[in-house]
C-alpha cells in the first residue's frame, strides 16, 4: 500500500512540474492575463451588439404614453363682467404607438451586412492580439532558455580559468610555465568574470521580461521544456499562398475596404425614397365640456422622399467614395507588404535553420579540439597557455552560438507562423 502511494505521488507531482515548465502552459496564462487582449475581447463583444442594434431596423417600434393634466380656473369674468363660479378641469390620456420602416432604400439591409462585417473585424483584430501574444510569450520562454545556458556557460567558464590559474601557480613554482602565462591566464580569468557578470545582468533582465509578458513567476526549474514543434509549408510559395487567405492583416484590410463599400451604399440610399406606416390607439378621458370619453384609432401610410439637403447629401456620397478608393488602394498596399514580410520571415526562417546545423557542427569540433589541446597542455606538452586559452573561448563561443541559434530557429518559425496567420496554442505540438 505504501508503494502505491508513492508511486501515485511521484506520477502527480512529476505531472505537475511538466505541465508548469510547458510552453503552453505560460502561453495559456499570457493569453488569460493580457490586458490588452482583454480589451479587445470586450471589444468584440461591443462589435457583436452592433449586430443587434442594426437588427432593429427591420422590426416595428412599439412606444407608449400618457398624460394626465389637471386645470384649475379662477377669477373668471363673462363679457358684461359678471364674475364666474371657478372652475376644475382634470383629463387623461392613454396612447399605443406601433412604427413599421416598409422601405428605406436597402439603407437597413447594408447597415445590418456593415455591422456583421465590423464584427468579423473585431474578432480578426482579436486573434491579431492573441497571435502577438503568443509570439512575446514564446520569445521571452526561449530567451530566458538561451539566457539561463548563457550564464552557466560563463559560469563554468569562470570555474575552469579559477583552476587553471591555481594550476599555473603550481606549475611557475616548478618553473615548468613563465609568468607571462600566468598573467595570461589572470587576464583571461578576469575577462571570464566581466562576462559572468554580464550574463547575470542580461539574464535578470530576460526573467524581468518573461514575467511583464506572462504575469507569473519564473518556474524554479533548472530546465525549462524546450521541444516545440510548428506545421509550416515546405517552400515560398505554399507560404504565399497560404498568407493569402489567412493574413490577419490582409483579411482586417479586406474587410476595411467592404465596410467602405456598405458605407457608400447606406449614403446612396439616403436619396432614395422610403415608406412606413403608423398604427395608433388613443385613450382621452374628459377629453372637452361636451365628450368625457373618446377612444381613437389611427392608421397612418408614409412615404418620404429627400431631394435637397443644402448639398449635404451629395458630399456624403463624394466622401463614402474617396474612403471607398482610399481603403482600395490601402488593400492593394497590404497585399505587396505581405508578400514582402512573408518573404523575409521565410528567409529567416531557412537562414536560422542553417544557422542552427552549422553551429552545431562548430560546437562538436570546438568540443573535440578543446579536450584534446586541454589534455596536452595538462601532461606538460608543447601547448602554450595561450593555446589553451583561445581553445577555451573558441568553445564558449560555439557553445553560446548554438544556443542562441536554437532560440533563433524556434521563434523563426513563429514568426513566420504568425505571418502566415496559422499561429495558435491549438497549433504548437
Amino acid at each position: 500500500m505504501i508503494r502505491y502511494s508513492l508511486i501515485i505521488f511521484i506520477i502527480t507531482n512529476f505531472s505537475s512540474l511538466y505541465a508548469e515548465d510547458n510552453l503552453k502552459f505560460f502561453i495559456e496564462k499570457a493569453l488569460a492575463n493580457n490586458l490588452i487582449l482583454n480589451a479587445e475581447r470586450k471589444n468584440f463583444e461591443s462589435a457583436k451588439q452592433n449586430k443587434n442594434i442594426s437588427r432593429s431596423e427591420f422590426l416595428p417600434s412599439i412606444t407608449l404614453s400618457g398624460d394626465q393634466t389637471s386645470i384649475t380656473s379662477t377669477n373668471r369674468i363673462d363679457q358684461n363682467g359678471s364674475s364666474l363660479a371657478d372652475s376644475n378641469s382634470d383629463s387623461d390620456n392613454k396612447k399605443i404607438s406601433v412604427d413599421q420602416k416598409i422601405f428605406s432604400g436597402f439603407k437597413g439591409f447594408n447597415t445590418f451586412q456593415k455591422s456583421e462585417l465590423e464584427t468579423q473585424r473585431a474578432n480578426l483584430k482579436l486573434k491579431k492580439v492573441e497571435q502577438q501574444t503568443i509570439l512575446d510569450t514564446t520569445s521571452a520562454y526561449f530567451d530566458f532558455i538561451f539566457k539561463s545556458k548563457n550564464e552557466k556557460f560563463n559560469f563554468t567558464n569562470v570555474n575552469l580559468f579559477e583552476r587553471q590559474v591555481d594550476s599555473d601557480n603550481a606549475r611557475l613554482q616548478k618553473g615548468e610555465i613563465t609568468l607571462t602565462d600566468l598573467a595570461q591566464s589572470e587576464s583571461s580569468l578576469a575577462g571570464a568574470k566581466a562576462d559572468l557578470i554580464k550574463a547575470k545582468t542580461e539574464l535578470l533582465s530576460s526573467k524581468t521580461n518573461f514575467e511583464n509578458v506572462t504575469r507569473e513567476k519564473i518556474p524554479k526549474f533548472d530546465v525549462l521544456n524546450e521541444k516545440v514543434f510548428l506545421i509550416l509549408p515546405n517552400s515560398l510559395k505554399d507560404s504565399l499562398q497560404l498568407a493569402s487567405s489567412n493574413n490577419i492583416d490582409l483579411l482586417i484590410s479586406s474587410l476595411d475596404y467592404e465596410i467602405s463599400v456598405k458605407e457608400l451604399n447606406i449614403e446612396k440610399a439616403r436619396l432614395s425614397p422610403s415608406a412606413s406606416i403608423n398604427y395608433s390607439k388613443s385613450e382621452n378621458n374628459d377629453f372637452s365640456t361636451t365628450v368625457d370619453e373618446v377612444d381613437q384609432e389611427t392608421v397612418k401610410a408614409t412615404i418620404t422622399w429627400p431631394l435637397i439637403k443644402g448639398g449635404e447629401n451629395i458630399s456624403s456620397i463624394k466622401k463614402s467614395s474617396f474612403n471607398k478608393q482610399r481603403f482600395q488602394l490601402i488593400l492593394q498596399d497590404t497585399k505587396n507588404k505581405i508578400n514582402n514580410q512573408i518573404s523575409n520571415a521565410w528567409s529567416e526562417y531557412q537562414s536560422s535553420k542553417s544557422v542552427l546545423q552549422a553551429t552545431k557542427a562548430q560546437l562538436k569540433a570546438a568540443e573535440i579540439a578543446n579536450e584534446g589541446i586541454t589534455l596536452e597542455y595538462d601532461s606538460g606538452n608543447t601547448r602554450t597557455t595561450l593555446e589553451l586559452i583561445q581553445s577555451r573561448s573558441l568553445l564558449l563561443n560555439a557553445r553560446i552560438a548554438f544556443a542562441r541559434s536554437e532560440r533563433d530557429f524556434i521563434i523563426s518559425q513563429f514568426k513566420l507562423a504568425k505571418q502566415l496567420g496559422t499561429l495558435s496554442i491549438k497549433s504548437i505540438k
